[in-house]
């Protein structure tokens, strides 16, 4: 008798030291669908840092576009130029890449001088706007970063087209 006690004792004592605490919670929609929760971790935080690259991707938007074979700033680029602006004004010691990015229409050449282009006119305007000059670097990635690789015209047409402004 005393040997089955032992026996259970230590089966009972085996499955309660396997047992791990669970480092986050999850929720099951009505659907029985499980949603992602927020991590408790330390890791993890729940809040933006203000002056981040996750508070600028959250509050402005980090790109622009361009027409074919062009590096002049439409009326929309303008306006989100003027938020970039206004952010970068906002947090003065942050740094920023300005990548230009093209479609594969026209030689890789062709496309790194006008991935150029298009980064430059995106620095002169955040210049124009108050941005500081010192803080501001750019780079082209031409055809070679596209967001759509499709072939058709639409397919280029469909972001690959702009330019990035990377927080560093």
């Amino acid at each position: 008798m005393r040997i089955k006690f032992l026996s259970i004792f230590a089966a009972v004592s085996l499955l309660a030291a396997c047992e791990t605490a669970p480092t986050e919670t999850s929720n099951v929609e009505s659907t029985g669908v499980k949603t992602d929760a927020v991590s408790t971790s330390p890791s993890n935080p729940t809040t933006i840092v203000p002056g981040s690259s996750e508070d600028f991707a959250a509050n402005v938007t980090d790109r622009v576009f361009f027409a074919f074979d062009s590096f002049s700033l439409d009326e929309k680029a303008r306006r989100i130029l003027k938020n970039q602006a206004s952010w970068l004004r906002k947090y003065p010691a942050t740094m920023v890449t300005l990548e230009g990015h093209c479609d594969t229409v026209g030689t890789r050449e062709y496309n790194m001088a006008l991935g150029e282009r298009r980064a430059n006119a995106v620095k002169d305007y955040l210049i124009s706007l108050g941005s500081d000059p010192s803080h501001i670097t750019t780079t082209s990635y031409g055809e070679e970063r596209p967001i759509n690789k499709g072939t058709t015209k639409k397919d280029q047409a469909a972001g690959n087209r702009r330019s990035v402004t990377v927080i560093n």
